[in-house]
């Protein structure tokens, strides 16, 4: 079974190379990572490898496997990409976004999971900040529920988000004097302090998200994999598990059948021409059943 997977993972490799070519041309990008227990040489050991998740506009998703947590492999993947990246705080993302090309777009999601880790310490502020992101996250189910489209939905923050937000900043700015550093409200507060400007880019754009919270979905994949195949027996095993993770994930976004894909595409795959190669793609497989049948 391991060398049928192998030898899927090769043959289904030049359409996830072709997935992430995509994925730089998309206007956002969301990423996140997951550690994978990789075997090493002695085979009585495991370290950590990690698989980076990549999600474009047209909910391809392209897992990528660094045998190290280092700034290299985000950096290496996005490489010129110039549109937004919503990721984590993350340092080793900094040189990528030193470049001036992309623009970060920090996640509230985060932000909120840090108060409320204080909420034990300090109840009163961690509260009220849970508080006031809830408000920023009603907005964005107020659009949801009325199906806006990005130009509405733009304008809807315009209108509510950024108020809140003026208050947000107020009440970090008040409490950065007033609470320890160290402490996990001061560590919430000077997060938020620290992430504000990426914290607040969403509002610029109706196309951008509150939070990373696809990303973090997509990785759940990874997860629950780990639970079952306990580790990867190699790098090379890792990268080629990337492979199937890239497809299985993306036929999740696009809502069909991971098994109704692969049984076409590893019949099609040998055969098919280059030229074609982006009707392979989940989202290609997609639109193209949607347009001949």
């Amino acid at each position: 079974m391991c060398d049928w997977v192998r030898d899927c993972a090769d043959l289904l490799s030049p359409i996830v190379r072709h997935m992430q070519k995509i994925i730089l041309q998309s206007k956002k990008i969301h990423t996140d990572d997951t550690p994978v227990p990789v075997q090493d040489g002695s085979r009585t050991q495991t370290r950590k490898g990690y698989l980076w998740a990549y999600i474009g506009d047209n909910n391809d998703v392209v897992f990528d496997y660094t045998s190290t947590h280092s700034r290299d492999g985000p950096v290496a993947f996005l490489g010129d990409y110039s549109g937004y990246v919503h990721a984590d705080a993350y340092k080793g993302y900094d040189v990528f976004f030193e470049k001036g090309k992309a623009t970060e777009v920090a996640c509230w999601a985060h932000t909120r999971r840090k108060f409320y880790d204080s909420l034990t310490t300090d109840p009163k502020r961690a509260h009220e900040m849970l508080a006031m992101i809830g408000r920023l996250y009603d907005v964005e189910r107020q659009a949801k529920e009325d199906y806006m489209d990005a130009i509405a939905l733009n304008e809807l923050r315009q209108q509510h988000s950024k108020s809140i937000l003026d208050e947000i900043r107020s009440r970090l700015e008040d409490w950065s004097i007033e609470v320890l550093p160290k402490s996990p409200i001061g560590q919430a507060v000077g997060y938020a302090r620290g992430q504000w400007i990426a914290l607040n880019r969403y509002t610029e754009d109706g196309d951008l998200d509150i939070d990373n919270n696809l990303a973090e979905r997509v990785l759940r994949i990874v997860a629950i994999g780990r639970k079952n195949w306990l580790f990867a027996g190699s790098d090379a095993g890792a990268e080629r598990a990337s492979t199937i993770y890239s497809l299985i994930a993306s036929c999740k976004l696009c809502d069909i059948d991971p098994f109704e894909y692969l049984r076409d595409i590893l019949d099609r795959i040998s055969t098919n021409p280059v030229r074609k190669i982006a009707e392979l793609t989940p989202s290609g497989w997609k639109r193209y059943l949607e347009i001949y049948k």
